[in-house]
């Protein structure tokens, strides 16, 4: 196989993947703040105790935990058009569904994050007369979240790494763009080695930020 990268006139090329780029960070930060905020939730109404509250959460983060994204994709591509009579984009499509599956995973770390707050954090709270919401929000979360942080970033790389299956849906994220450059090139073998490298500098980078952060985190321990 000869490999030529010589046809890579990144002025072209560039026009084709900075568009996939821009919606695949959209994706990403959008999925993860309400990724985060619906997984708190559900994090919150399992260490509720309450019966009503636990099992449909539980249920919830069990079965989309246990189905590969590409499927819940799909079903949310071409299942819901049918439920509510009007076609969905894929852009819109994309954004619902990595916000409700991540939230299955952010509801696992915030879980974990608030029972990593000492006990004793919530009986000061109730001590001070504070309700069970208001110690929630002003004493644990702060903390939980503090604690999950280099967690929470790690998972928002493996969210931005799961873009790529919106190419499913046909939805034009960073991947597709290479795709795009690589056809109009007629180079595919090239391009999609670049997008290789690509995503790898960018991953690998925040990696390491994750790591500086978890060691500050650390010392501030």
């Amino acid at each position: 196989m000869n490999l030529d990268f010589a046809f890579l006139n990144w002025g072209v090329v560039s026009s084709f993947i900075v568009k996939g780029l821009i919606f695949s960070i959209e994706l990403t930060m959008l999925a993860t703040l309400g990724g985060i905020v619906l997984g708190t939730l559900l994090a919150l109404m399992r260490l509720s105790g309450k019966k009503l509250l636990v099992w449909p959460a539980a249920f919830y983060v069990n079965t989309l935990r246990s189905i590969p994204l590409v499927m819940v994709i799909l079903w949310f591509f071409l299942l819901i058009p049918m439920l509510v009579g009007k076609p969905m984009g894929a852009e819109m499509s994309a954004f619902i569904t990595f916000t409700v599956f991540e939230a299955a995973y952010f509801s696992e770390i915030m879980r974990a994050g608030i029972q990593s707050v000492p006990r004793g954090q919530v009986s000061a709270g109730y001590a001070v007369g504070m309700t069970y919401a208001q110690t929630m929000q002003l004493v644990v979360l702060p903390q939980a979240f503090r604690n999950m942080l280099p967690v929470l970033m790690a998972q928002t790389i493996i969210l931005f790494q799961d873009t790529s299956l919106v190419y499913a849906i046909g939805a034009y994220d960073l991947l597709k763009g290479f795709e795009v450059a690589g056809k109009n090139f007629n180079r595919p073998v090239e391009t999609y080695l670049v997008a290789a490298v690509v995503y790898f500098v960018i991953c690998f980078s925040l990696s390491m930020l994750v790591r500086r952060l978890q060691k500050k985190i650390a010392i501030i321990r």
